[in-house]
Formats: C-alpha cells, sequence, structure tokens
C-alpha cells in the first residue's frame, strides 16, 4: 500500500485555551484536527494527573493535527503565540498517511 509523508504536529496545553487555540486554527484553514484529554505527565515541575480538578484550570489537552510540511511555519507562528505565555508544549514528527486528500 503506498503511504505518503506529512507532519504530525501536536500542541498540549491547558484546557482553558482550548477555544482559542482551535478558533486559531479554524482561521487558519487547517483541514483537521483532533483533540485528546491529557490524564497526567511529569515536566519541570514535577509529576501532575487530572485526578480530583474541579474546573478546567489545570487540566490539560493535546491537539493533533496533520498536515503538508508546507503548512507547518504557517501553522507554528500563530500557535506559538498562544503557547508561549502559558503552560505549553508542541512537537512536530514526520507521520506517513494513506489517505493523503484527507490533510
Amino acid at each position: 500500500m503506498q503511504t505518503f509523508a506529512k507532519k504530525k504536529i501536536e500542541i498540549i496545553v491547558e484546557a482553558p485555551i482550548l477555544t482559542r487555540l482551535l478558533d486559531r486554527l479554524d482561521e487558519l484553514a487547517v483541514s483537521g484536527y483532533t483533540v485528546i484529554p491529557v490524564l497526567a505527565g511529569r515536566g519541570r515541575g514535577g509529576s501532575w494527573s487530572r485526578e480530583g480538578l474541579a474546573t478546567e484550570a489545570g487540566r490539560m489537552v493535546m491537539v493533533m493535527v496533520v498536515t503538508d510540511e508546507s503548512r507547518v511555519q504557517a501553522v507554528l507562528e500563530p500557535v506559538y503565540k498562544i503557547v508561549s505565555r502559558q503552560i505549553g508544549i508542541v512537537t512536530i514528527s514526520d507521520v506517513q498517511v494513506i489517505r493523503p486528500d484527507h490533510f
């Protein structure tokens, strides 16, 4: 089966800024994304868990975008403006897809 090279951008942010991030992705005409709850992790400040949190503050989500390499910088710059002032992580990796027209 033939596969096609794409880039995956994973953005982990606090849940309260999710709407602002998704609005920006929509403005950028990102063809699709997936939002996944992040349950726990470990970072510079140590381990954390969303268990027991009563509000959205402190809860983390991951937004996953798959796109053409030519669009990565156009997506990253506005995303960085949002994430740079918040708790957040952005990673970019190479992926292979089987239906390139979806991205």
